[in-house]
């Protein structure tokens, strides 16, 4: 994934490191918009849900925004998929550089505005357009990230919901307990038990970073998530775009 090859192995340190990391900061966001806005924010279930309740209250303004948002998350899909997978498809150099960025400059622009009042009193009553703002780009913050480690991963990994992860968990650990009736080498679905456990563990570790972090420093909660998406992109930066520059002039 560092260097940005077509052939990516699925499980190299590297990238099972990154996978976690992404799980962890999901965790955050997630504690983020709920605690800020009383919405989840790292899946799209919950604002049907919510539209659903917002229809029968006849509150049809709130109801419409939680239609709304969730497109965002399916905009920050896109633009991974721009970057990342129609690259692929066409064999040239994947930008993982810039759809990291992009997270890193989204996530930093959240905080500084939090900290600034921009999106008003945290933890206040969801009601006003600046809540959607807010709901809005941490939804496009979690489209990007979803998109790219799916792709990433051969659609295997997910880091920003658990369902299809603790659905395959389930899988997988059934296959495992009936090695013997299948008489197939479980090599490779005892890694991949150990990499859904790990993402869903990192994601509640995020969640419980993010419940202290967010009562405590309020708006200052996102400068965690800056911290992990900000190294992220410096490193995919450093591989694919400065190492591979300062091996063109040597050559």
């Amino acid at each position: 994934m560092l260097f940005g090859n077509e052939s990516i192995s699925e499980y190299t340190p590297t990238n099972v490191s990154i996978w976690m990391s992404m799980a962890f900061q999901a965790g955050l966001l997630n504690m983020g918009g709920f605690m800020a806005c009383h919405r989840f924010v790292s899946h799209v279930t919950g604002f049907a849900t919510f539209f659903g309740y917002e229809v029968n209250r006849a509150d049809y303004k709130d109801a419409y925004g939680m239609l709304v948002v969730p497109l965002f998350f399916l905009i920050g899909c896109m633009l991974s998929a721009q970057l990342v997978d129609i690259r692929l498809k066409q064999h040239k150099r994947p930008k993982y550089y810039l759809s990291f960025g992009l997270i890193f400059l989204l996530v930093l622009g959240v905080l500084i505005a939090g900290l600034l009042g921009y999106f008003g009193t945290f933890g206040e009553p969801f009601f006003l357009l600046r809540d959607h703002v807010l709901l809005a780009l941490l939804c496009l913050i979690c489209g990007l990230q979803n998109a790219t480690v799916t792709t990433v991963s051969k659609s295997v990994v997910r880091t920003t919901h658990l369902t299809g992860i603790t659905t395959d968990l389930g899988i997988g650990l059934v296959r495992l307990i009936n090695r013997k009736k299948l008489q197939e080498d479980m090599f490779k679905e005892t890694r991949a038990i150990m990499m859904r456990t790990g993402i869903i563990l990192f994601f509640f570790l995020g969640s419980l970073a993010g419940g202290y972090a967010f009562t405590h420093w309020h708006y200052g909660g996102f400068i965690i998530p800056a911290l992990t998406s900000g190294s992220l992109f410096f490193l995919m930066y450093y591989f694919q775009v400065y190492r591979v520059r300062q091996q063109a002039l040597k050559a």
